[in-house]
């Protein structure tokens, strides 16, 4: 009888040993579940991650690159497949210096002493494109792991090929705006001057008037008194006129009289052409062309000039037999003088001051150079040494527009006038016209 409630007691003690493993079994089985739900969440979370990440670089304009410590590449994005035109498989794994042009070169050759010690700001670099190099301007940023260890480099790049292009437009725009106000501000000076010019040609042209006729009354008569004069003379004096002939000079007076009274009608009419030249300038008419002898012109300029000049100047004048060109005698008599006053103003302090004129002909037209021994004009202002009212003479010695003058007036007459370095060691103003005005 005690052998069957052993059997009895068995049973209870394996039932509860299996009632442990059956709780073990709900409760790893608990786990298991609860962990594969939290997996799951976080595989979610993660897709979520991994999805908004590549959103972000699908949208992106500037060039992303992600390469590890080595310079190979890991990571590219959209903007870097369009712009090089090769996918993103092609350039993984690829090293860094595959993607910039040879000019880039000293960049990747830096890369692991540059680009993962420091960060780089606006580095302007080339990258290979479908058919020519893209320049970009290049961002990059030392990549780190969770220990701080550098680990790569992130690169950011914004094509600056349209920004340069939208930059060089607004420049364009800004040079044509300075361009049109600084035309503006002339226009008005030079409708100002117009009118001064207009008024003072007004004022002028009457008592040149009177000179000018009065010179041609008075040349009659100095022909008249010279006939006379003559008849006397060979009739014979007394002894007493005779030697107040000799006293007075009567001899030398009549002689000097007609070149006299020639260079006072040149003067006059040399007067009238300026006052005419002023009030042609001042209404905006041109003059009308004619073939003068430019030599005559040239000389009779250098006389007036210097004349007027405050020492004596050595001058030498060399100039062709037959220089004769077409145009305005007047006008271009106002080219020369002009610069010929401005080679006596540059030696005007110099103990041995020294001009010299030159001209010719050659396979382009007619030349004409004035030089001087002077200071001469510095590179630096010659781009405007013909602007109007610019000067280099102190204030009250010049007003800046003797130049800007002749230049427009060597410019109706479709040639040029240059301003260089003279072999006398001052300022060297040289004209050249055109074949067909000579």
């Amino acid at each position: 009888m005690k052998q069957p409630e052993q059997r009895d007691k068995l049973p209870d003690a394996s039932e509860i040993v299996w009632m442990d493993v059956i709780h073990k079994m709900d409760e790893t089985y608990e786990n298991l579940v609860r962990h594969q739900v939290e997996l799951e969440r976080k595989n979610s979370e993660l897709e979520e991650v991994q999805a908004f990440i590549a959103s972000v670089q699908s949208s992106m304009t500037d060039v992303m690159i992600v390469c590890d410590a080595e310079g190979h590449i890991q990571q590219v994005n959209r903007s870097l497949e369009a712009l090089t035109g090769r996918s993103a498989a092609d350039w993984i794994g690829q090293p860094l210096s595959a993607l910039f042009a040879s000019s880039s070169k000293p960049l990747t050759d830096s890369f692991r002493e540059l680009l993962l010690k420091q960060t780089v700001y606006d580095c302007e670099v080339s990258m290979v494109g479908p058919e020519e190099a893209v320049p970009l301007s290049l961002n990059c940023s030392t990549r780190f792991d969770h220990r701080r260890r550098p680990v790569g480099a992130v690169l950011i790049g914004r094509p600056v090929g349209e920004l340069r292009k939208a930059y060089k437009a607004l420049n364009q725009a800004h040079d044509q705006l300075k361009q049109a106000q600084k035309s503006l501000v002339q226009a008005e000076k030079m409708a100002s001057l117009g009118r001064l010019v207009a008024g003072v040609a007004h004022e002028l042209n009457n008592p040149i008037s009177f000179v000018y006729g009065n010179v041609h009354v008075l040349q009659g008569y100095v022909r008249k008194l010279d006939r006379y004069l003559a008849t006397v003379h060979g009739e014979g004096l007394g002894e007493m006129q005779e030697a107040q002939r000799r006293e007075l000079r009567i001899d030398r007076v009549l002689k000097d009289l007609g070149p006299l009274m020639e260079g006072t009608m040149e003067g006059a009419e040399r007067v009238r052409d300026i006052v005419e030249d002023l009030r042609r300038f001042s209404s905006g008419q041109k003059a009308l062309d004619a073939t003068f002898d430019f030599a005559h012109v040239i000389r009779t300029a250098l006389h007036w000039v210097l004349k007027g000049a405050r020492q004596d100047i050595r001058t030498e004048i060399e100039l062709p037999d037959d220089f004769q060109s077409t145009g305005h005698a007047g006008q271009m008599h106002q080219v020369v003088m002009n610069l010929a006053q401005n080679a006596v103003d540059a030696t005007a302090e110099l103990p041995e001051p020294h001009i010299r004129v030159c001209g010719g002909r050659d396979e382009h037209g007619l030349w004409l150079e004035v030089h001087d021994n002077g200071a001469g004009v510095p590179a630096a202002d010659r781009e405007r040494v013909f602007d109007p009212f610019f000067t280099r003479k102190p204030v009250g010695q010049g007003t800046g527009l003797g130049l800007s003058i002749s230049y427009g007036i060597v410019a109706e007459h479709r040639g040029t006038l240059s301003v260089g370095d003279s072999p006398l060691g001052g300022a060297l103003f040289r004209i050249e016209l055109p074949r067909g005005d000579g």
